[in-house]
């Protein structure tokens, strides 16, 4: 029987990250990387923004290389991922935030 199968969610610990991703390391000896593009439906500009090392996350397993025991995974679906994504500003967000307090002051600056 195998240990971890395609499409299954699999708790992976947080070994690193890096500017394209974020590594993990499973029970057996299993490593795996979540693709930056695999951490949301939205610009990621900071993949630590989605997980510390030592964090373990749910993910799901896109492909698993047996002979290497590397998987790729995905937390783009998951609960784990939505819920990073509701801390996150995207797109215009943050500027419709900003915009009207940077009037405001310059407004002040001005009287």
């Amino acid at each position: 029987m195998e240990t971890y199968q395609v499409g299954k969610v699999a708790y992976g610990s947080v070994t690193g990250l890096e500017k394209y991703g974020i590594f993990l390391v499973f029970d057996d000896g299993y490593t795996g990387l979540i693709h930056i593009s695999e951490l949301s439906e939205h610009f990621v500009k900071n993949v630590g923004d989605y997980a510390q090392i030592g964090d373990v996350i749910p993910c799901v397993i896109l492909e698993i290389d047996e002979a290497t025991k590397q998987m790729k995974c995905s937390i783009k679906n998951t609960d784990y991922g939505k819920e990073k994504d509701i801390d996150i500003d995207h797109g215009f967000a943050p500027l419709k935030k900003q915009l009207p307090i940077w009037m405001a002051e310059k407004l002040k600056e001005l009287e």
